[in-house]
């Protein structure tokens, strides 16, 4: 079966979905009768190129590597350059847009937009962008449900880790009563260096030299990265109306050696949680720095890697661990929802 897909968006994650369709193609269509053609691209800076036969992706990866202008690509019968994202959202024959643009979690625009656009005109959208999800989850999940089509966004909380589909689909049938989670690479490792006796500067400037903080690392170190993932999760596995304003959020920079070396001589360790907890008619939401319990499995969560725990009234706690970010996990990300389109499992 061949599914047609457009990027609306085209840095790392979208190139890194690219490399795994040239990687794997082959064997997607071998192992699962599944052919994805890449149809169009649109980016604000690098161009757009769209034929309805499909790209050649091999061309798409040298032009990358080159001058990283689209405007590069051979001209061909049936190729058109230049559409911008709405316009190819609604002209281009794909069955699946796949939105990576610039995540603005305040207003989640232009994403917003393209999700509606792309229901609108009975297209599918997968996407690792946080903010359409934790702004408007609710409008856009109705759109998508009237419309008949699929709206996929595991990447959006711990990118290829299957932080959504794993308790919408394995662990359905429990009531899920609390959610709590290291849902921010960064902080963790900062706190995991804090703990081997770096201050709080050093165990920062590192994660910045190594890529796992920006520059203005504000969003990460003050929770704010977290704080939509919480949204999302509420929303999402939990059916809890939550808003950002709803969510009680505080960062790690007030953090110093003496409180990590307090919680030390207490077996405890401090983590950075992301927390939702139902209690009677009550919602407790939160993301703030936590002293942890040695023998809780979210302690021993060290370095970059994230990890949630649900707490099930049927199965009991079920913790998952997984990376959080990454190009190639996040382009799986983005992969999975379309193949579980395909197979019709899809939140």
């Amino acid at each position: 079966m061949t599914h047609k897909i457009a990027f609306i968006g085209f840095g790392g994650v979208g190139q890194g979905l690219m490399d795994i369709l040239l990687n794997k193609g082959k064997n997607l269509t071998d192992n699962l009768g599944l052919d994805i053609k890449v149809v169009a691209i649109s980016d604000l800076k690098k161009g757009s190129v769209y034929h309805p036969d499909g790209l050649d992706l091999q061309r798409i990866a040298a032009i990358m590597n080159t001058s990283g202008q689209l405007e590069d690509y051979p001209e061909e019968d049936g190729l058109i350059k230049g559409w911008d994202s709405l316009t190819t959202i609604e002209k281009s024959n794909a069955d699946t847009i796949v939105e990576i643009t610039y995540t603005d979690v305040q207003t989640g625009q232009p994403a917003i937009d393209h999700c509606k656009a792309a229901f609108e005109n009975g297209k599918n959208v997968v996407m690792s962008n946080k903010g359409p999800v934790a702004i408007a989850y609710d409008e856009l999940n109705e759109l998508a449900k009237e419309r008949g089509v699929n709206w996929g966004f595991e990447g959006t909380v711990m990118s290829g880790t299957p932080a959504l589909r794993m308790p919408l689909i394995s662990l359905t049938g429990n009531e899920i009563q609390e959610i709590r989670g290291i849902l921010n690479g960064t902080t963790n490792y900062i706190l995991t260096k804090m703990e081997e006796g770096m201050t709080y500067e050093t165990a920062l400037k590192q994660a910045q030299d190594l890529g796992y903080a920006e520059a203005n690392p504000t969003s990460d170190v003050e929770g704010y990265d977290a704080l939509y993932k919480v949204v999302i999760l509420a929303n999402v596995i939990m059916g809890i109306p939550l808003t950002k304003e709803d969510v009680l959020c505080k960062g790690i920079s007030g953090l110093t050696i003496d409180d990590i070396n307090e919680a030390k001589q207490e077996n405890k360790r401090w983590k950075m949680l992301g927390r939702i907890t139902r209690q009677d008619d009550q919602v407790y939401a939160s993301v703030k720095p936590e002293k942890v319990d040695m023998t809780d499995p979210l302690a021993g969560v060290q370095g970059a890697i994230n990890a949630i725990t649900y707490e099930c009234d049927l199965s009991g706690p079920i913790t998952l661990m997984g990376a959080g970010a990454g190009i190639i996990e996040t382009g799986f990300s983005l992969l999975i929802d379309i193949i579980n389109m395909e197979r019709n499992v899809i939140q």
